[in-house]
């Protein structure tokens, strides 16, 4: 089976969005370049520069399956039915949605509980990866140990409080990533990729 990779956009002072929920300049840096690009959705294309649009390339096309929570899904609608990326979103969720103008036509499923989604969507996507959101439903994967990849898109730009990547509370020992494996410098943000140590 493909790998498990958390992955979000950061603030330097490890926030993935505002208090609010409100994510700031945290995605400009999929519309300061010249190169257009687009994941699963054709219709929502960005424009980055070429050492981030080869490492999105990287790494996206083969994400097959996304794990996130429910309020990612409600904040975005469920993107409207059609995934961010890849073919099918499973949703961690104890109250799925049950007016959802999308629910009989989205490849969406809702699941109870982290380690059923991440197991679902490994079996959905096969030899390619799930893409797991930071936050909470990442932070729960990560110490469950079902996490192979963290992926850090580090934004320069403090918020001073909101909503964590890493929203894991207190741990017994500190979790212990690798080096680097990768490194890329965008224009307003730094990509980061991290193998988890087992």
């Amino acid at each position: 089976m493909g790998k498990a990779i958390m992955f979000a956009a950061v603030s330097l002072d490890g926030f993935i969005a505002a208090d609010d929920d409100t994510v700031g300049p945290l995605f400009d840096w999929y519309e300061n370049g010249d190169v257009a690009g687009t994941f699963s959705d054709e219709d929502r294309v960005f424009h980055t520069t070429q050492e981030t649009a080869d490492f999105l390339y990287s790494l996206a096309p083969n994400m097959a399956a996304c794990v996130i929570g429910r309020r990612l899904f409600d904040l975005t609608n469920g993107w409207n039915g059609v995934p961010a990326n890849g073919e099918h979103v499973f949703v961690v969720t104890h109250e799925p949605p049950t007016a959802w103008e999308y629910q009989d036509t989205a490849p969406f499923t809702f699941v109870d509980g982290v380690e059923q989604a991440i197991a679902a969507a490994k079996e959905c996507a096969g030899d390619h990866e799930v893409d797991v959101a930071a936050g909470q439903i990442g932070s729960q994967a990560l110490r469950l140990g079902l996490i192979d990849q963290v992926v850090v898109n580090l934004v320069p730009v403090v918020f001073g409080s909101g909503r964590p990547f890493f929203a894991t509370g207190g741990l017994a020992e500190p979790l212990r990533l690798e080096n680097p494996s990768t490194i890329v410098r965008g224009d307003r943000v730094t990509h980061l990729v991290y193998d988890v140590g087992r």
